[in-house]
């Protein structure tokens, strides 16, 4: 599960988005900011591919682990601008 605190995410194992360097080349209309965890870039291909996307008011929203999706689904309008 994903830790939902910048300063522990080493603790679960595994890296958020574009961090471990294997995106290199990706533009920036192919990432976004996952609205859960702000800084974490995402890959939108991959979020998709993954289940990792909800849309929300007719506007689609790409997260960076499986742990950010129950916090998003309980409260999305904690976690987009209003």
């Amino acid at each position: 599960m994903c830790h939902h605190d910048p300063d522990h995410h080493d603790e679960h194992g595994h890296h958020h988005g574009l961090a471990d360097g294997h995106q290199a080349g990706v533009s920036s209309d192919e990432t976004a900011e996952c609205p859960v965890m702000p800084g974490n870039q995402v890959i939108k291909a991959a979020a998709e591919a993954t289940g990792l996307v909800r849309d929300y008011q007719g506007q689609r929203y790409w997260l960076c682990c499986a742990g950010c999706g129950p916090a998003f689904d309980a409260d999305p309008a904690k976690y987009v601008p209003a």
